[in-house]
């Protein structure tokens, strides 16, 4: 069911929203956790070691299907809020071709360059293989994280957040007994591991766009709409590339601060393999928030409402302020007990490092929320160099402070570097907000 945004109390309406928006970003993670889990419980530290490896080189591959979501995302909310039918359903037939292409290109890089890449972060030996194993498959499935994002993204425009949410519930749960059962039935080692994910997002993606498609034919236009626009492929573009940037150069950022870590051997590696894990269940939930945010801007903007904006953004902030409270209380207080669950048999070196980062960077939710909230009106609005600067100011400063830290500090200047950089990033992205038009049409 498609949802006006532009209309109601926009705190209940912003909250009914977001809510299910939350719910699938926690099941999408377990896709995640559950390949840890079960790679660190039934393998052994090597392979979560292998796995955590994998993940930031993947993160730069989910950069581009997360930027293809905003992209089609927002222009879809501006013209659903204009009711302008015909060309919302030309922006999503673009969105899909468009993306084709990219995912196609993505693979080929991918298949050529995963090797390269292990190499240039330092992959210890012993982790080396699985990682690449992962790699390969996970290349392989590909279109399957593409083409779902891009629906998921259309599905959130339209304002339903609910039919995600029941997707991802369903092939994430699915995910936890497949990973399960290849890799203890089946003795597949991280292949399993791999595979099982690979099967759950396919089915998963398909389904997702089936639905997408029969919701598009149930909106009337007077007249056909065409497969394909170049005005409104450079419109999506606009806010895609940006957004593709900014994920992009995180990811790479990322995967420099994981050549950092590598460097202290595979202990701290499985340690922070866990760890982040942890965080990024956080601060993905949070980013999708904000994406809920955006939807929720860019509908009443393209409906030329400003006044909504300002309520959707104290809303916002409330919301992701309640959610972190328990997070927070969680991280600090149990960070052992959930390291744990990730290793069966965990090193001293593993545990320590898993903790000492849930415990320096778990209170600074708090910063980094209000920071994506804003972003989020930024995304909506449109205003992209603002959400650049901010976001590029943040990682900057954790890729620099995590080498220069690391040489002083260990990796507890690697953890460091986190806190750092979001409370600079988030004042930037507060002062971009105060200054939007929004608050320029206060009576």
């Amino acid at each position: 069911m498609n949802k006006d945004l532009t209309v109601g109390d926009p705190a209940k309406v912003l909250w009914k929203f977001c809510l299910p928006l939350f719910g699938s970003i926690i099941f999408q993670q377990l896709y995640n956790i559950a390949d840890s889990f079960v790679a660190g419980k039934f393998i052994g530290e090597n392979a979560l070691a292998a796995v955590g490896n994998s993940y930031e080189i993947t993160l730069i591959f989910i950069a581009f299907a997360f930027g293809c979501n905003i992209g089609c995302s927002v222009i879809v909310s501006q013209l659903f809020g204009a009711r302008k039918l015909g060309e919302m359903k030309t922006a999503v037939y673009t969105t899909f071709i468009s993306s084709a292409v990219v995912c196609a290109a993505l693979m080929l890089a991918g298949t050529l360059g995963c090797d390269g890449l292990l190499r240039l972060i330092n992959t210890p030996e012993n982790v080396f293989a699985d990682s690449k194993l992962y790699l390969d498959i996970y290349i392989l499935g590909l279109p399957f994280v593409f083409f779902y994002n891009v629906a998921t993204g259309i599905f959130s425009a339209l304002g339903d957040s609910k039919t995600p949410f029941i997707f991802l519930a369903a092939s994430s749960t699915s995910n936890i007994f497949m990973d399960i059962l290849f890799v203890t039935a089946f003795k597949m080692g991280v292949a399993g591991v791999a595979w099982a994910t690979f099967l759950c997002q396919g089915v998963s993606c398909v389904l997702a766009v089936l639905f997408v498609l029969r919701r598009l034919r149930g909106v009337e236009t007077d007249e056909k709409s065409a497969l394909f626009s170049f005005p409104l492929f450079f419109r999506i573009a606009a806010i895609a590339v940006p957004s593709i940037l900014q994920q992009s150069f995180i990811s790479v950022g990322n995967i420099v601060i994981q050549g950092v870590i590598n460097s202290f051997g595979s202990g701290v590696m499985a340690g922070y393999s866990a760890s982040v894990k942890l965080n990024n269940l956080v601060i993905t939930s949070l980013t999708t928030l904000g994406n809920g945010i955006s939807n929720f801007t860019a509908q009443n903007i393209g409906a030329s409402k400003m006044d909504r904006v300002r309520d959707g953004f104290r809303a916002g902030l409330k919301l992701v302020w309640m959610l972190c409270l328990p997070i927070v209380a969680l991280y600090l207080l149990g960070g052992r007990m959930l390291v744990n669950i990730f290793m069966n048999e965990p090193s001293e070196a593993a545990m320590a490092s898993g903790v000492q980062f849930l415990r320096i960077v778990s209170p600074f939710y708090f910063v980094v929320s209000c920071k994506l909230v804003s972003d989020g009106v930024l995304r909506g609005a449109g205003l992209m160099k603002e959400f650049m600067a901010a976001t590029f100011t943040d990682l900057i400063l954790r890729v620099g402070l995590a080498i220069a830290l690391s040489k002083a500090l260990g990796a507890v200047g690697v953890w460091c570097a986190w806190p750092i950089g979001w409370s600079i990033a988030m004042v930037m992205s507060v002062i971009f907000y105060r200054r939007g038009p929004w608050e320029k049409q206060k009576a």
